[in-house]
């Protein structure tokens, strides 16, 4: 019994379309006995069944001084009523209100995927009291800086970092991957992951509403709010539609006895009928629960389009434009080679580039201090970090300069190495590695080679991007025979390198003008600008916030293959949006032409009318079940 009642009051419009439903089958059966309690039983029915649509109606035009669908109907009952077809006005409100309902169901079906993200963070925390005790607070109270004790098995609450020596979460929930992560004393924990081992403490770092669950289902919210161009054109046709058949309508009912010499009567049943078959109910319904089933298959496959604008925009991409290094690759660099000119300056070669690499907190310099865990730093003077270059300082009052070729050593390139050296450096970066060059006034003093694995979907991501007849283009800082040779190992179209962080959006301006349409993939700040230009821009997860702000999808669990699942899903879903507005339209123009042969009565307009509605309503729903 608990559970009907909880269904009733989820579902309150279907639970008033089933009991007007009833009505008009009780109402139906005293008709046919004679019995007067027929009409008020009916009229009970048209009652119940049009509450909600009564109030829709009001609201537009009382509220929002505009005219809907729910207009029309409730004028097109009214009207069947007022001459005697008591049955037929309640029976057009009962299937008028049954495809209304669905529609509403179907939208809280699509908003399930909010309802399975809030799930995932526990409502209550663990939280010590200044005296050291623990009492159960809700996470929506916690505070930065208060202290919490997740145990094993449980959901950590709220973001925070780790006060523990170590512990292990699985962060599945986000990443994706299956398998459980270490985590150490200081490190960052996810709220929703899942504490795998012994119980551990930890600090809140955020507020509840700044954290990343927090962040996701508000996107979520707005992406279900935000309209596609198709669905916002309907919106504003519809005010002007109910007006034209308003209109039409009494014209109708004026001119069809003079032309055709029915009888009033039959033309204002014609009417009624007219007004309910050229109601716009499945044009309206044609695109809003395809987005918006879309948009939820999509969050439960770890993507979030911000909109259904967006996904009107994807079904038109023609190319895919990747950042390398972070997104195809796995961001961690390794130094696997090391070279010096003269061994023995090996020593203070490496104390000059852990001391200008620690200043900074780019992968490659993260690299390098892994690479020389025992290094001791020096002094350095006038250091200069110069983005997308390399380093330069001054040491014993000679210039040195850590950087790719042209940089590191200005114009003599290929000249300040031997031939042995320079035969070295090329093998290497025809296998795929980066050379990182040391340099003294302008002379090579030694090269250490780092190699970024690639990510294990990466390649099947460009092959089922091919599948999908879409271009693919890489954008990389690295030397050039670098750059080839990952792209070709992943079958890459188009590559571009030896690129600074600011050129990435003049180069998606060019992309467009070649292809189009352009997307863009990327996960760091500097790649904010290429993802603003780029006409759709997709952020991996394990990205900074200013790339998931400023990208139009992101992948939460930071999944190459959702790229293709996402473009795929969108055109899927601009053809079912197609097929519902031609649907939709000819059983319009069908039903208007039966309806002036005189080949349909109400009953039957209303179910061929409302049937299509929920037929299309129906249709978008596959979208749900949507896999490619």
């Amino acid at each position: 019994m608990k559970n009907i009642w909880g269904w009733i009051k989820q579902n309150r419009e279907m639970t008033l379309t089933i009991i007007s439903g009833c009505l008009i089958v009780i109402g139906f059966i005293l008709n046919i006995q004679g019995h007067q309690a027929a009409v008020p039983t009916f009229i009970i029915a048209f009652m119940i069944g049009g509450y909600f649509s009564f109030l829709n109606a009001y609201h537009d035009l009382v509220k929002e001084k505009k005219l809907n669908v729910d207009v029309l109907m409730i004028l097109a009952a009214i009207g069947a009523s007022i001459i005697g077809y008591w049955m037929e006005g309640a029976l057009l409100i009962f299937i008028f209100s049954l495809a209304e309902s669905l529609e509403a169901m179907s939208l809280a079906k699509t908003s399930a995927a909010i309802s399975e993200l809030m799930k995932v963070t526990p409502d209550v925390a663990r939280k010590y009291t200044t005296n050291g005790e623990i009492v159960e607070t809700p996470t929506t109270a916690l505070a930065i800086g208060d202290r919490l004790q997740v145990r094993k098995g449980e959901a950590i609450p709220i973001d925070g970092q780790l006060d523990d020596f170590v512990a292990v979460v699985n962060e599945a929930a986000i990443t994706g991957e299956p398998l459980a992560v270490t985590k150490y004393h200081g490190d960052d924990l996810i709220g929703g992951t899942i504490n795998e081992e012994a119980a551990f403490d930890m600090t809140v770092t955020v507020e509840d509403q700044d954290t990343l669950f927090s962040k996701i289902i508000r996107m979520v919210e707005e992406a279900q709010a935000s309209p596609s161009k198709t669905d916002s054109k309907i919106q504003q046709i519809e005010d002007t539609y109910v007006k034209v058949v308003l209109v039409a309508v009494p014209l109708f009912i004026l001119l069809m006895p003079l032309l055709f010499h029915w009888s009033w009567e039959e033309a204002f049943y014609r009417g009624m009928v007219l007004l309910t078959v050229a109601s716009p109910c499945a044009l309206v319904a044609s695109v809003a629960p395809a987005n918006l089933s879309t948009i939820s298959r999509a969050a439960k496959n770890g993507i979030l389009f911000k909109g259904g604008d967006v996904i009107d925009r994807t079904t038109d991409v023609q190319a895919v434009v990747f950042d390398k290094t972070g997104t195809l690759t796995e961001g961690q660099p390794e130094v696997v080679n090391q070279y010096y000119h003269d061994e023995t300056l090996k020593p203070l070669i490496d104390q000059l580039v852990k001391s200008a690499e620690t200043s900074s907190t780019h992968p490659i310099a993260t690299a390098f201090l892994n690479a020389l865990p025992d290094v001791k730093t020096i002094p350095l003077h006038r250091l200069e970090d110069i983005t997308g270059k390399g380093f330069s300082f001054t040491y014993n009052e000679k210039t040195w300069r850590i950087g790719n070729r042209q940089f590191a050593l200005n114009e003599k390139g290929v000249s300040a190495l031997s031939a042995s050296e320079n035969e070295q450096v090329l093998q290497l970066e025809a296998a795929g590695k980066t050379v990182i060059f040391v340099s003294e006034e302008g002379q090579f003093q030694a090269y250490y080679a780092l190699a970024d694995r690639l990510k294990k979907e990466a390649k099947e991501t460009i092959r089922f991007l091919h599948d999908l007849n879409i271009q693919t283009v890489m954008l990389t800082g690295d030397e050039e025979r670098t750059a080839n040779n990952i792209a070709q190992e992943i079958g890459i179209d188009d590559v571009r390198a030896n690129l600074l962080p600011q050129e990435k959006a003049t180069i998606i301006k060019d992309l467009q003008k070649e292809y189009g349409h352009v997307a863009m993939v990327g996960d760091g700040i500097n790649d904010a600008p290429a993802l603003a230009t780029a006409d759709i821009g997709f952020a991996l997860g394990s990205g900074t916030d200013v790339a998931m702000e400023t990208a139009d999808v992101v992948l939460i669990q930071d999944d190459l293959l959702q790229i293709p699942f996402s473009l795929s899903i969108s055109k899927r879903t601009e053809k079912i949006v197609l097929q519902n507005i031609i649907f939709s339209v000819t059983v319009i123009i069908l039903l208007i032409i039966s309806n002036l042969l005189q080949t349909i009565n109400l009953p039957l307009g209303v179910i061929g009318h409302e049937g299509s509605t929920i037929l299309v309503i129906l249709n978008s729903l596959r979208l749900l079940r949507y896999r490619k």
